[in-house]
């Protein structure tokens, strides 16, 4: 069983999606239950099915000092990093810690893989890439990370995390670990992800892209609905902001069970969650809301609700929040993190989005419409393709 650790302070973050752009139209958007998604309109041949589509990433304008990084994708993140004041934060971290003390931990899935495809649409007569697509950097899933570094200009260890959709959720794991153990004084975790043929026609032919708005734990669901999002925090000690909110504990595991589909039982979750409660020292009862992963895949929605059922008191309430932002895979860790802090700091639990007839696995936490709620501990489940999970566990102060 994992050992207590320090709880860190969360001295910023903040999340851009298909809602809106920053927290405050996130909250918003929850609080109205009001969904991003929309019809397909993204793809170069038609596909029937709903996206979460960030708007305004087209008209992002990459500084001339970083053009070679131009791609949706790193336009996406600098939209993310102009949110909430987490730029000026970052260069405000970097001047207290010093660049070397401060660690970059960024997840994603595909990255900038949209260049590679059009970059394979637009080639020349001689079969190479147009100028736009010639470094060899933008096409590597480090891309995200390299891009976010030189705009920032931290110095400290710099690490890609790409395990699917629990991208953006290990990158806190990382983060801690960094601190603890004196490799850094500070970190920047984040995600992002952008919407491309390559995730849309993929998932399609999976059979997993719902033709519809998705319906997480409904009994009646058909699939995901794709989004892309960005989403930044700054991790430190927890005496560098005693009111801000903690990250108290953290779990991972790996199903080993299957490439796509998730451990029958739910063996991997339940361990992600178990450890991330020994993290903190706190037991189920004590959590006050549960961030689920809740895709809106029968076979994912049934494991992870029959999960919470078991392992969470009546009192625990649980909802999904990718009826508002769609699945952003790797960058869904990040949101849903931003989104569980947002519940803490406004006093309620979004209610699953267009959930009507819940699954009958699910147990008597699921919040189907909003609720007025004070939430002092809340966990922020993400369970990835391969059997990758991640849970965080997220405190209003540190745990006693």
């Amino acid at each position: 069983m994992p050992q207590r650790i320090p709880a860190l302070a969360i001295t910023a973050y903040t999340a851009t999606s298909a809602v809106g752009h920053g927290t405050s139209a996130l909250a918003q958007a929850l609080k109205d239950r009001r969904s991003g998604l929309t019809p397909n309109d993204f793809t170069t041949t038609a596909l029937a099915c709903w996206i979460g589509r960030v708007e305004g990433v087209e008209a992002v304008a990459i500084p001339p000092q970083w053009a070679h990084w131009d791609c949706r994708n790193n336009r996406l993140a600098w939209l993310g990093l102009h949110q909430d004041g987490l730029r000026d934060a970052c260069t405000d971290l970097l001047r207290r810690h010093g660049a070397r003390r401060v660690a970059l931990v960024l997840g994603t899935s595909t990255a900038s893989i949209g260049a590679t495809e059009a970059g394979y649409r637009t080639l020349d007569a001689q079969g190479a890439f147009a100028p736009a697509f010639r470094d060899p950097m933008l096409h590597t899933p480090h891309s995200l990370a390299a891009f976010v570094q030189a705009v920032l200009g931290t110095r400290g260890p710099v690490a890609t995390v790409a395990t699917a959709c629990s991208s953006s959720a290990k990158v806190f794991a990382q983060a801690e670990r960094l601190i603890r153990l004196g490799w850094a004084d500070a970190a920047i975790v984040g995600g992002v992800d952008t919407l491309c043929d390559s995730v849309l026609f993929g998932f399609n032919a999976l059979q997993l892209v719902s033709p519809d708005p998705c319906r997480p734990f409904d009994a009646a669901r058909s699939g995901i609905s794709i989004g892309e999002a960005a989403g930044f925090a700054i991790l430190e000690r927890a005496d560098a902001a005693p009111s801000a909110p903690r990250l108290i504990g953290w779990g991972e595991s790996s199903d080993a069970h299957h490439m796509s589909s998730p451990h029958p039982e739910g063996l991997g979750a339940r361990l992600a969650i178990t450890d991330a409660l020994a993290r903190a020292g706190l037991g189920t009862e004590q959590v006050d809301y549960v961030n689920m992963h809740g895709t809106a895949t029968p076979a994912n929605d049934a494991v992870e609700a029959a999960v919470v059922a078991a392992m969470f008191p009546a009192t625990t309430r649980a909802s999904s929040t990718k009826g508002w932002t769609g699945h952003a895979l790797g960058a869904a860790g990040i949101v849903e993190a931003v989104a569980t802090l947002t519940a803490m700091r406004e006093g309620f639990v979004p209610g699953s989005l267009h959930c009507t007839h819940p699954d009958r696995a699910c147990g008597p936490q699921l919040a189907l419409g909003n609720e007025t709620r004070d939430i002092q501990v809340a966990l922020s489940n993400s369970f990835g393709f391969g059997g990758n999970n991640a849970a965080l566990l997220f405190g209003q102060g540190d745990p006693a």
